[in-house]
């Protein structure tokens, strides 16, 4: 379970006090897909720099299986994001020097197996492409090996920040439902400005100036 207390996250610009997340306190169930929803500048990447450890809360805490991500240690936080968490971004970064296969390969994720990125691979359809170099991959086959990087070694969640942006409605909506699909029954979350990408999700949490404005 991922717990979210009073999280708030602030800095400083030019002597201003800016908040990108404020009091945001929420809950993400085993096995399910939210969707964090909001314009640009809302704070959905923010709060999920939060969920994920990639960033600590300026105030407020965040809990992840008993564990708060801010007091543990770096190395600490590192070890669960490879181990336990699987990262989308929006744009598909891949190893150039890599093949598709490879840059599956390349999360040390302990429960991952070769046999497990080949099955990835035919899943989303790229089997053929295993071996191919990313500038020989078009942006939506790229996007779908950066899916099948998040899900290899199985994750007990994902963490997806606008893995549409860069694709085109349709390449996008394929992309979301393969990650929801996929996923077996670790949990997803999900940021998009698009509330079409979120047909699919369990609930949707609606974020406006870093404030939680409402949930569907």
């Amino acid at each position: 379970m991922l717990l979210s207390r009073a999280a708030t996250l602030k800095y400083q610009d030019h002597g201003r006090e800016v908040f990108a997340v404020r009091d945001a306190s929420l809950e993400i169930l085993p096995n399910e897909f939210v969707g964090i929803l909001g314009p640009s500048g809302s704070g959905k990447s923010s709060l999920l720099y939060l969920l994920s450890g990639l960033k600590s809360p300026s105030s407020g805490e965040v809990v992840y299986d008993g564990r708060t991500l801010s007091e543990m240690t770096d190395e600490g936080r590192s070890h669960l994001r490879l181990e336990e968490f699987g990262f989308v971004f929006q744009q598909p970064y891949l190893l150039g020097y890599l093949t598709a296969r490879e840059n599956i390969l390349v999360v040390p994720r302990a429960s991952g197996t070769g046999k497990q990125a080949d099955e990835l691979l035919e899943q989303l359809g790229l089997s053929a492409k295993a071996h191919r170099y990313p500038h020989e991959l078009s942006g939506g086959e790229r996007q779908r090996v950066c899916v099948a990087r998040a899900l290899f070694g199985s994750p007990r969640i994902i963490f997806a920040d606008e893995p549409t942006a860069a694709l085109d409605h349709r390449n996008g909506l394929s992309t979301v439902r393969l990650l929801n699909q996929l996923r077996g029954t670790g949990s997803l979350i999900m940021v998009t400005h698009d509330p079409s990408m979120l047909e699919e999700a369990d609930r949707i949490i609606r974020l406006a100036d870093g404030t939680i404005s409402g949930v569907d």
